[in-house]
């Protein structure tokens, strides 16, 4: 079988109310780079073990088509091979639940072939204006999105954006040579919870002390035994989202971070069969001085872990502490106050996170998580694309003011992420210098 789709779906087999697309602009047709848990929820063989068992990106691109906004859809990964049993898959978990969701895409490479770099085929065959999402292993962001703004395709890559520095501003110097939105899935931005709490920072004063946790169970490793402490590690998998929760949170008030030392621990990743040079958990200590007064210092610790234990109940703890000089904010989002107690599972007791992605259906039968925070990501990235579809790269300024996660608003991210690493490898503090030239790690 070739790479086009096994069906396609007519311009009017979709329902009258969602053909076309809303005030005159066109449909966004996107590439899903990346057949993994995130973006079908099919691993190993079946549906994750993990809370993502219909995946994120392919279902809420499914309904964007449905819905109006999202015109053709393809995918594309490394081994063909696996596209009849991903579409079964789809089918079953999310077409039967969800009235018949059309869930039809085309694919790259096809189906008796294996080809790691099939998505230049797949970008190829694209116009500009179109857009990819990019779930693969954090090494392969740079060369994926490059490739795709030096064809004026629009990139949405999940977080970390890239491993380096250097690599992050290059990829800001060819978007704006080439007039595309490049956006970083850092959907924690959008949790109710935490862009609350993101607004009511602004008034209490100088930045003072962030603490943040977050974690996920033993069983994820098997999920990425691939490239587990190899191609990236836990805190550019999981601290990405608080360093970028905390870095909007104090921009904003004229902090920046100046200095990062770090600390891992190690064995228990190891003893699950994952790569020798593997770390179960990292902290980064970052110093973040004020710009327009740098006797006003602040300290953050980000701690994220991937060994924690398998039945505690929540696929994710999330949670920090922000101090500033006239307050202070607490939250909490693991258990979130919903809990099912279910004979079936080994543990007997579940938290459960429906604000991120809602997957029960509405009352006619059809997808019903829009307002879940994952979804949201996703949509303010199809949103942003059709905006500059419509106005041109005059916009990209307008998204960037907006304090959406793009490349010029993530900077600071990638530039801590990759101090901590540096600090680890080479066993000292890592200084950051941001001037007008850019930023740079010393």
């Amino acid at each position: 079988m070739d790479a086009m789709p096994s069906h396609t779906v007519a311009p009017d087999s979709r329902p009258a109310e969602n053909a076309g697309s809303k005030g005159g602009d066109a449909l966004l047709d996107v590439l899903m780079v990346g057949t993994g848990e995130y973006t079908t929820g099919f691993v190993g063989g079946g549906a994750s073990g993990s809370d993502k068992k219909v995946g994120v990106v392919g279902l809420t691109m499914f309904d964007l088509r449905r819905r109006g906004k999202v015109g053709k859809l393809s995918m594309v990964g490394t081994s063909g091979q696996k596209f009849p049993a991903i579409r079964e898959h789809l089918h079953k978990n999310i077409s039967q639940v969800y009235n018949n969701l059309d869930t039809s895409f085309e694919s790259y490479p096809a189906n008796d072939v294996r080809d790691a770099n099939a998505y230049k085929a797949a970008i190829d065959a694209m116009s500009p204006g179109s857009a990819i999402t990019i779930f693969t292993p954090d090494t392969t962001h740079y060369a994926i999105a490059l490739y795709a703004i030096e064809r004026k395709i629009h990139v949405l890559i999940t977080k970390p954006a890239v491993k380096t520095l250097a690599h992050h501003q290059a990829l800001v110097a060819a978007a704006k040579e080439h007039g595309v939105f490049v956006y970083i899935e850092h959907h924690k931005r959008f949790d109710p919870a935490y862009a609350d709490a993101r607004f009511k920072s602004q008034k209490l004063g100088d930045f003072n002390y962030f603490y943040s946790y977050m974690s996920q169970p033993k069983s994820q490793l098997e999920t990425f035994k691939a490239w587990a402490g190899v191609d990236s590690d836990i805190s550019y998998y999981l601290n990405s989202h608080h360093i970028d929760i905390c870095e909007s949170m104090v921009s904003d008030l004229g902090y920046t971070p100046v200095k990062v030392s770090a600390s891992a621990s190690k064995g228990v990743a190891v003893e699950l069969g994952c790569d020798p040079i593997t770390e179960d958990t990292i902290s980064l200590l970052v110093h973040w001085v004020k710009k327009s007064d740098p006797s006003k210092h602040a300290t953050a610790v980000y701690t994220a872990s991937w060994t924690a234990p398998q039945k505690a109940g929540v696929h994710s703890n999330q949670y920090f502490h922000y101090m500033a000089s006239s307050g202070e904010i607490r939250i909490d989002q693991a258990k979130r106050g919903y809990d099912v107690a279910d004979d079936n599972l080994g543990n007997g007791l579940m938290w459960y996170n429906p604000f991120y992605m809602k997957y029960a259906p509405d009352e006619e039968g059809n997808f019903s998580g829009q307002g879940g925070y994952g979804y949201v990501s996703f949509e303010k990235f199809v949103d942003g694309c059709r905006l500059v579809n419509r106005e041109g790269p005059k916009a990209l300024e307008k998204l960037d003011q907006r304090g959406l996660p793009t490349l010029a608003n993530t900077i600071a991210t990638t530039a801590i992420l990759e101090a901590g690493r540096r600090a680890i490898d080479e066993g000292r503090e890592v200084g950051i210098k941001e001037t007008e030239a850019g930023w740079a790690l010393v």
